[in-house]
């Protein structure tokens, strides 16, 4: 990883008393700004903590002297030095002039977004979060060079503040072949960025801190014409931004709907809901928590919709370590920041189910070929196939909170579903089930148990719960990994076996046999029959020969 600072420079417009002790500072390096207030010391700051450089306090003249060796303060009051990505931000009193000085280190790294490769190459939209300082701007200068002059796409960059190219009329060499539009002030940035796709035809517009409504609709208009967008935000979290009533518009917006009964019983939720307003302008989200702890989330649509439904959603977090990229699949919960961001590690990831496994958080998945990390961890996630310790449940016409709380209290090995087709059993009020045909068609058709209840009240609930999981043992393996590899015949024997289990051995207590079948149809049945811990045993001649299912 190739760093480029030009320190030298920065130092220059310094007073003395303040630049000698940076020029002999054995942590220079990773020094991240320096601040000058008028009648304090000077102070640096790093990233293990500010120290101050000189016991001498600063004067209006050292003020001066800085001022005069920099360019001129913009609407937004930043300045810069030419030819330089180094950003001076001033504080004025209320006269105007100009009290204290914020000299941020700029650095152009090379090599910073090799963790996101692969995700540059799809040519969809990416948004950047975090906190101020965590590295965004470094980021999104690295990528105008990767898709500028390694992918050899038309880039533009909106430079509101010539934080991204560096002061000065000429760009800085760290942003490649890409193009740099200036703005003469921030307010005009959203013209900009439309004037950019009119008339210079990019591929690709770069925008540094997206902070208005105005910017939020030029974002949305550029991405409707079919071109990529690369953007900043502020915000540690997406569930952040999906709550702040000015940027929403870039993650698709949110509003009020108002469900039917019918609905609204089979989501278990109010009737008055929120849902995403639209398709999000930005297709992908990183949070940048550290310089070397990414975020991802792929599909902003879905993350976007399990939020304001109250769902846990999956985050995928890569972490570099000795310049290796290495992948967590992680279930996270909402809040973070009251939950404090507990986290479940996923050994393996299934659309049809969750599949949890309680390994050691601190195990990460390496992938040597920075170029194909998420190819490869996709299939080392794959090969480690894993038993399913999670019974999907779809209430029906019940509180999804109230099932929760139980399930949360009990730690019941139990998932909540809002998709009928991914469901392992049915819980439903008896009430409503009566007045749902096409529900209990659906049922029989995928052969999924429903269980009722007279009320939806805990003890209920509790003892629903408690029942289908001494019913349903066979469903914490995954039905489709237990069917994995086997002929149609042996899937039909799987299934009349597992239908005669339930439905007859466990819960009438009474022996069956089922239809004959060739041998090896036999043999998955008795492995069926050992996983309920059930006696089985063949009998009659070939070809008529069966098995005979024992109750405990």
């Amino acid at each position: 990883m190739l760093i480029a600072d030009d320190l030298d420079q920065l130092l220059e417009i310094l007073p003395h008393f303040i630049r000698y002790p940076l020029e002999v500072h054995a942590n220079r390096k990773n020094l991240i700004e320096i601040v000058m207030d008028l009648g304090r010391r000077p102070e640096a700051r790093f990233p293990d903590g500010p120290e101050y450089l000189s016991g001498r306090v600063v004067s209006w003249y050292d003020l001066d002297y800085s001022i005069k060796r920099v360019g001129n303060f913009s609407g937004d009051n930043r300045s810069g030095i030419e030819r330089t990505l180094h950003r001076i931000s001033s504080i004025k009193n209320r006269q105007g002039s100009i009290i204290g000085l914020t000299c941020r280190v700029g650095r152009a790294i090379f090599g910073t977004i090799s963790i996101i490769r692969d995700l540059l190459e799809t040519g969809q939209s990416i948004l950047l979060l975090g906190r101020p300082g965590v590295g965004k701007t470094t980021a999104v200068r690295e990528i105008a060079r990767v898709l500028a002059d390694e992918m050899e796409k038309r880039v533009v960059i909106i430079d509101t503040s010539n934080e991204i190219a560096g002061d000065g009329d000429i760009p800085h060499p760290a942003i490649g072949r890409a193009r740099r539009m200036q703005v003469s002030c921030p307010e005009q940035q959203h013209q900009v960025m439309i004037e950019a796709v009119e008339n210079h035809m990019p591929e690709v517009i770069i925008i540094d801190e997206i902070g208005t409504e105005l910017e939020s609709l030029a974002a949305r208009t550029i991405a409707e014409r079919g071109v990529q967008l690369v953007g900043t935000a502020h915000g540690n979290y997406l569930e952040s931004l999906v709550k702040n009533p000015i940027l929403s518009d870039l993650v698709g917006g949110i509003q009020y709907v108002t469900l039917g009964d019918d609905e609204a019983k089979r989501r278990g939720t109010q009737k008055s809901v929120l849902e995403r307003k639209s398709a999000p302008a930005f297709q992908i989200a990183i949070e940048i928590h550290e310089r070397d702890n990414w975020v991802i989330h792929e599909k902003v649509d879905q993350t976007v919709d399990q939020i304001l439904q109250g769902y846990h959603f999956f985050i995928q977090r890569r972490i570099i370590v000795n310049n290796t990229v290495n992948i967590l699949c992680e279930n996270t919960v909402l809040n973070p920041v009251q939950s404090k961001r507990k986290k479940k590690h996923l050994s393996t990831y299934s659309k049809a189910h969750s599949v949890f496994d309680n390994s050691d958080e601190s195990q990460l998945i390496p992938s040597t070929n920075k170029m194909n990390t998420v190819a490869a961890t996709k299939n080392i996630l794959e090969s480690k196939i894993v038993h399913q310790t999670y019974l999907a449940i779809y209430p029906y016409g019940l509180n999804f909170q109230d099932i929760n709380t139980v399930i949360n209290m009990l730690k019941l090995p139990l998932l909540l579903c809002k998709e009928i087709g991914k469901a392992d059993v049915i819980l439903a009020l008896r009430s409503n089930l009566k007045l749902n045909s096409k529900l209990r068609q659906i049922a029989r058709a995928k052969r999924i148990t429903i269980y009722t209840i007279h009320t939806s009240t805990v003890p209920q609930i509790t003892r629903a719960l408690k029942k289908m999981l001494e019913i349903n043992s066979v469903s914490f393996i995954r039905w489709s990994e237990f069917c994995a590899d086997k002929t149609t015949e042996q899937k039909e024997a799987l299934n009349e076996a597992r239908w005669a289990i339930e439905k007859i051995v466990i819960a009438k207590k009474q022996p069956v046999e089922l239809l004959s079948c060739l041998a090896d149809a036999r043999k998955v049945q008795h492995e069926l029959a050992r996983f309920y811990n059930l006696r089985a045993r063949s009998l009659g001649e070939e070809p008529y020969r069966r098995l005979r299912i024992y109750p405990n």
